[in-house]
């Protein structure tokens, strides 16, 4: 199930002057949703797609529409009527008010990055692995980090951590879990003892570590992620489109 939580509250377009939620926005006659999502069309007629937002701005109707649009055949909508402690708690509430079975595999991606051509990873190591997370090689304080084993033979992650540089994999935002129980069950340690302000989903995975559970990264070339997360990044993609217009 790929899981797609755009429950936040977009203050910093907000407070930009936009009056919508930033995946409403217009770009390239799309949507940033529209964006977003189109990079895993490789799976749109094989895995549930399950969205959790908030009752603002019809959204859930604009959801339907833009899914129906792009051919989605299993389309699930959560509409939360209250603010979430972070992500994590986001991604807890859809699952549960959808009643997903706690085998089910979740792969959870921003609503406001664009992953060109996304497929799962081809390698051995992901077949007999209980999570990953997508990572690049960058810098700054604003990313998830994992900081990598010294394994020749798979990428295995030692740690994750958020906003703490200890390496310079960055993830991109997609996380992987085997099995829904294996995130509930992270989710309800993290939440007895935080590790960040708010109950983000990359510290998650350290409690599976600590728990013997195989856990990994994936690296994949920053030149098939493109970031949309900040009004400057909105309005220079839009800067991009009028140059090339």
């Amino acid at each position: 199930m790929i899981v797609i939580p755009m429950a936040g509250l977009s203050s910093r377009f907000t407070r930009a002057g936009y009056d919508r939620p930033k995946y409403m926005l217009p770009l390239g006659g799309q949507t940033v949703f529209d964006h977003a999502i189109s990079g895993f069309s490789a799976l749109f007629d094989t895995v549930p797609f399950l969205f959790i937002a908030r009752s603002v701005h019809d959204t859930e109707a604009f959801i339907r529409a833009s899914t129906a649009r792009l051919k989605i055949a299993d389309v699930r909508v959560v509409i939360l009527d209250c603010e979430t402690s972070g992500q994590a708690e986001t991604v807890e509430l859809g699952l549960r008010a959808a009643k997903v079975d706690a085998a089910t595999p979740l792969t959870i991606f921003n609503i406001d990055t664009f992953r060109r051509d996304f497929v799962f990873p081809a390698a051995p190591w992901f077949t007999q692995s209980d999570g990953y997370l997508e990572v690049f090689r960058g810098e700054g304080a604003n990313w998830s980090y994992v900081k990598p084993a010294d394994d020749a033979h798979e990428p295995v992650a030692l740690e994750t951590a958020e906003k703490k540089p200890i390496s310079d994999l960055c993830c991109d935002g997609l996380y992987h879990f085997a099995r829904t129980d294996d995130f509930l069950r992270a989710l309800e340690q993290e939440r007895a003892s935080p590790s960040a302000p708010e109950l983000y989903v990359a510290p998650l995975y350290n409690h599976l570590i600590q728990e013997g559970k195989r856990v990994h990264y994936d690296l994949v070339s920053a030149d098939v992620i493109t970031f949309c997360g900040v009004p400057a990044e909105y309005e220079a993609l839009l800067g991009a489109e009028a140059s090339q217009g």
